[in-house]
């Protein structure tokens, strides 16, 4: 699926879609999600990002 604006995103954002939306590979997204400092919660297994959260790093780390 292809987002054009943060409130299509869902609630929580997985790794298939941090891949989507950054234009990363898939290993890459979850290269990026074991980072300490990529707000990742861990559900068992699963990791997801909250969206609020995924938005705020987006910013945060858009270099200049």
């Amino acid at each position: 699926m292809v987002y054009k604006t943060y409130d299509e995103l869902p609630l929580f954002i997985d790794v298939k879609t941090v891949s989507s939306v950054l234009g990363i590979s898939r290993s890459g997204a979850y290269e990026l999600m074991h980072e300490k400092s990529f707000p990742t919660l861990k559900i068992g297994a699963r990791m997801v990002v909250p969206k609020e959260k995924f938005i705020k790093w987006v910013n945060d780390n858009v270099g200049g």
